[in-house]
């Protein structure tokens, strides 16, 4: 595949030069080896799915990685017990730097925050963004790069079967998923039906021939591998009755349009159903990735009184509220209940987000218009790189290191 710069790759470095050690988790195939080899050209790199790193680091962890002071380790979720030795490595030289890649979020965060605590930053790897890849394309196809920059290209009606036999088969079952591959493929279908809706736990249990409680571990799990989103629900301190369940939503567009049998071009995925559910999602997922990019402690949520008051989505940046709502087609929709949503939540700004390619006012403080012009006006637009950075098409391979 051709190696493309990423947008956020001057983020990637800045937080490497903050801490000893990087967390960059993702979905698999979202990009992240690909990146790491862009940011640490000068860093040496173990794979642990290939069986050579992983018995190296097995085998004798301390002696492998003292050979060097820059260390990239990729799927790190697969061998636990590196955590305390590298915390072990990284306290015996403050020169030392390790950034950790890794597509199951769980396990990883609990045994970063237990053995380097103190020691290590975060960044969540997005699939690509509309500054990256032609919008219309993303929404058709999703986020992931093979779809997009592949040689020769992936295929879509092939690709994501693949992919997702993969995860279910290969990586899932690793994080204890309590669903065989069969059924937990039968629940991802299950939520792309509902997709954009409030979660219910029984009913997508009864399908399924499991308990509520069974559903709930498996979308754990689900959403720790970045393919299931939970929105939780903007709970506001008001004297109104409120929908508290998250929505529920497939992360990628493309994986949903798979699971729906929605078909890859653009006539047959605007005549399903399910196309505005497939837009609100297209669009949440932008909106927040820019969003975290932008601010790491930015939050979404989306807002449902039981009357029927509602927000797609409540973004939180920099510490204001912003209430989003995503309507396809190129003209404004009615905006009554979201002037009544604002005035209930105390917003200062409302977008609609469409398919359109300007921005509009609607009334004081209110918007519809384009993704771009929308991520524009939030101030989401990822900074270009400075001048006479480095530029990371150019950079060297990655050293490996000795013994590989």
């Amino acid at each position: 595949m051709p190696v493309r710069s990423r947008i956020f790759l001057g983020a990637v470095q800045a937080l490497a030069r903050r801490s000893p050690a990087l967390v960059i988790l993702g979905a698999r195939q979202a990009g992240k080896s690909t990146l790491a080899r862009l940011a640490f050209p000068d860093h040496a790199r173990f794979d642990l799915e290939d069986p050579r790193d992983a018995e190296r680091l097995a085998d004798d962890p301390l002696f492998a990685l003292s050979e060097h002071r820059h260390v990239v380790l990729d799927e790190v979720q697969r061998l636990p017990e590196l955590f305390p030795v590298l915390r072990v490595w990284l306290d015996a030289d403050p020169r030392r730097r390790v950034v950790l890649l890794g597509s199951a979020s769980p396990g990883l965060l609990r045994r970063v925050s237990e053995s380097l605590t103190g020691r290590a930053l975060f960044f969540d790897m997005p699939g690509l963004s509309v500054f990256e890849e032609d919008a219309a394309k993303l929404w058709r196809l999703g986020g992931f790069p093979r779809l997009h920059w592949s040689r020769p290209r992936a295929r879509p009606e092939e690709w994501y079967p693949a992919y997702l036999r993969t995860t279910l088969e290969r990586d899932v079952p690793q994080l204890g998923l309590p669903l065989s591959a069969a059924r937990a493929r039968t629940l991802l279908t299950l939520l792309a039906h509902a997709q954009g809706s409030t979660l219910n736990l029984s009913e997508l249990g009864q399908p399924l021939g499991v308990s509520y409680h069974t559903v709930a571990a498996a979308l754990d799990v689900l959403e720790g591998v970045f393919l299931v989103r939970r929105l939780p629900p903007f709970i506001a301190n008001l004297k109104k009755r409120l929908v508290k369940s998250p929505k529920i939503y497939l992360r990628d567009t493309g994986l949903l349009h798979s699971l729906l049998g929605l078909g890859w071009t653009r006539a047959r995925q605007l005549a399903h159903p399910k196309v505005g559910a497939s837009w609100e999602t297209f669009c949440l997922e932008q909106l927040v990735a820019h969003a975290r990019l932008a601010d790491p402690g930015a939050q979404a949520f989306f807002y449902r009184t039981q009357t029927g008051v509602e927000l797609d989505l409540v973004l939180v940046v920099g510490g204001e509220p912003v209430g989003l709502e995503m309507k396809l087609g190129l003209t404004p929709k009615a905006i009554g209940p979201a002037t009544v949503a604002m005035a209930d939540l105390g917003l200062r700004r409302y977008y609609q987000v469409n398919a359109s390619d300007g921005l509009v006012p609607l009334r004081p403080g209110m918007w519809a218009g384009g993704l771009v012009p929308v991520l524009d006006a939030l101030g989401l637009r990822p900074k270009a790189r400075e001048p006479g950075a480095r530029s990371a098409q150019l950079a060297p391979a990655p050293r490996r290191h000795r013994g590989s």
